[in-house]
């Protein structure tokens, strides 16, 4: 395994009329617009690779950091669900506490093990890769709440499965990134949720058997991340990516891709250096970035149109089928999002006549009984402000509302229910129902957990958000 280290590339762009690139293995002459088509694909296809950095770099390695976690391989608790102050990740969660592993899978594999928890407690471990694939799931849905001890391993790991196993999970890339949810039923579950966080434990299987640990891995020389605002526009952008890619080992199904790619110096150990950019170049690479934002805009056209489900967006590699638009629209709608199996995401960005949804406003959604989101955990409905998509400050200091809230809702007359969106409050007789919109634009998403197949065949339909006028 070689160290992964910053330094410096040979090669680069020679300043001549055909704007000749030179990458580490081959000399190839391109021209800006086959650069700003290769370009194009290259950000659709690195943008989840780069933005999970940034928030790995924050969780896991920028101590001075204020959304710093843990060190690598040890399991971070979080003792709060998350608020507006929680500003690292988009669209996170405010019905679960998260619990979390920076798992470095180079030397060795690590040993997950999850404590038995009451029956009706919603738990999961998605376990994440570099890529952002969901590669697959522990918890109550997949493996149950009697608990379990599980290995996470690395793409090189040969292995036998130790005694004491229950079951093997394998990772494409070297790091990847083990998310746990625990549901909290109330502000007076925390305690409870917090002794199911105890239980949760990570080793080094050499720890798991008691025998002496392999030859640690070369230390990793992280590079800064770029900001989210940053990565929209820097063609830096592809020496992230270059950077991150090393712990990515090439899949079959992408060689041709990367060899695509390396004619603009995009790939694992190759030189992105802007610096050396042809102006003409660094304009087509621009463009290509530019070109991918479009294409992800047309995109979301068809999710606010209800023609493309986000359930689309998460999942494993062969679900997903290199789809790296919906890969890319997955980490921007919310990166680490669940596969639709274990969670449902319909969203309100549009109301009922397809008009953004803005503070500025006032909207409901009605629930009639037998309308209710069909799930076997339970379902809610987060407000983010849009487009940074984090949580809305609010005076009642409230997120969502959510299943276990019904009994304090106001109800109608027909036993269904009325909930409300809007920045100022619809009156105290309504405020149990009320959601605190930002005085701006807007965005709110459903969550299912663990939905049932009628939601997940569509025949279960998400009720329009509609305009109060």
């Amino acid at each position: 395994m070689k160290s992964i280290t910053r330094r410096s590339f040979a090669g680069g762009i020679a300043l001549v009329p055909a704007l000749r690139f030179v990458p580490a293995l081959a000399q190839t002459t391109i021209s800006p617009a086959e650069a700003r088509a290769i370009a194009k694909e290259a950000y659709i296809y690195g943008f989840p690779v780069v933005d999970n950095y940034r928030v790995q770099y924050a969780y896991f390695v920028d101590t001075k950091n204020r959304e710093y976690k843990a060190p690598w391989n040890r399991i971070w608790n979080s003792a709060r669900l998350f608020t507006a102050a929680d500003k690292a990740i988009q669209t996170a969660n405010s019905d679960t506490l998260y619990s979390m592993v920076g798992a470095d899978l180079r030397a060795e594999p690590l040993v997950l093990t999850v404590p038995a928890m009451e029956k009706d407690r919603y738990f999961s471990v998605q376990l994440i890769d570099y890529y952002t694939q969901n590669f697959d799931y522990i918890g109550t849905r997949t493996s149950g709440n009697g608990g379990g001890t599980f290995l996470l391993a690395g793409p090189d790991w040969k292995g036998e499965t130790p005694k004491g196993i229950d079951k093997v999970f394998r990772s494409e890339t070297e790091l990847a990134f083990p998310g746990y949810r625990t549901q909290l039923f109330s502000p007076a579950d925390l305690d409870n949720v917090k002794k199911v966080q105890a239980g949760y434990k990570v080793q080094t299987l050499s720890d798991f058997l008691g025998q002496p640990a392999p030859n640690a891995a070369p230390a990793i020389d992280f590079i800064k991340p770029l900001t989210p605002a940053e990565q929209r526009t820097s063609a830096e952008f592809f020496n992230i990516l270059n950077f991150v890619l090393r712990v990515c080992p090439t899949v079959p199904s992408e060689t041709a891709l990367m060899e695509r790619f390396a004619k603009i110096g995009v790939g694992a150990g190759k030189t992105f250096d802007v610096a050396k950019l042809a102006p003409d170049m660094k304009i087509a690479i621009e463009q290509g970035m530019a070109d991918a934002w479009a294409e992800h805009a047309a995109l979301q056209k068809q999710i606010d149109a209800r023609e493309v489900s986000t359930g689309k967006f998460f999942g494993t590699r062969e679900f997903l089928k290199n789809n790296y638009l919906y890969r890319m629209a997955g980490a921007v709608y919310g990166i680490y999002g669940n596969s639709q199996q274990e969670a449902m995401y319909p969203s309100y960005a549009v109301d009922a006549d397809g008009q953004k949804l803005d503070g500025a406003n006032r909207y409901s959604i009605r629930f009639t009984p037998d309308q209710l989101p069909p799930v076997n955990a339970f379902w809610s409905m987060t407000m983010y402000d849009f487009p940074a998509q984090l949580m809305v400050d609010n005076p009642l200091n409230r997120y969502l509302l959510n299943s276990p809230m019904i009994p304090q809702f106001k109800k109608d007359a027909d036993g269904g229910f009325t909930l409300y969106f809007q920045n100022k409050s619809p009156g105290a007789d309504k405020e149990t129902n009320w959601l605190p919109a930002p005085e701006g634009p807007f965005l709110v998403v459903m969550r299912l957990y663990w939905p049932k197949p009628e939601a997940l065949e569509g025949k279960w339909i998400a009720p329009p958000m509609k305009r109060v006028t």
